[in-house]
């Protein structure tokens, strides 16, 4: 089982193990798996939030432009700025990560009407 998308030639992953995620409403989702990061520029373009799940078992991820999350340094989390309900409704895949290519890119910013992110 694949977790996380394959590399591209531009786009790299960063292991974010323990960065919580919860919703504006406050509600715990789960936690951001790992930014996918442009090697160019080294920003930070998408997050991988894994979501659900018990014990390991079961979990969803989700990728999201960056530009959807909110960091709450008081907390030390970041906030889903979009409601759950659009998120859950979004782009995800259970096993099998997809390639993160440029269509998969631009489909996930479309999805969130957002500007797409050059991963090539």
């Amino acid at each position: 089982m694949t977790e996380i998308p394959a590399v591209t030639p531009m786009l790299v992953e960063a292991d974010t193990t323990g960065l919580k995620v919860r919703s504006r409403d406050g509600d715990n989702l789960g936690h951001i798996k790992a930014f996918m990061v442009n090697k160019r520029s080294g920003q930070s373009t998408y997050a991988v939030l894994s979501l659900g799940g018990f014990l390991g078992f079961n979990k969803s991820f989700y990728p999201v432009p960056f530009s959807v999350l909110a960091y709450d340094a008081t907390d030390d989390d970041y906030i889903v700025t979009i409601d759950r309900r659009v998120l859950e409704g979004g782009p995800s895949w259970a096993n099998n990560a997809p390639e993160f290519n440029q269509a998969y890119a631009d489909r996930v910013s479309s999805y969130y009407g957002t500007a797409p992110g050059p991963i090539a």
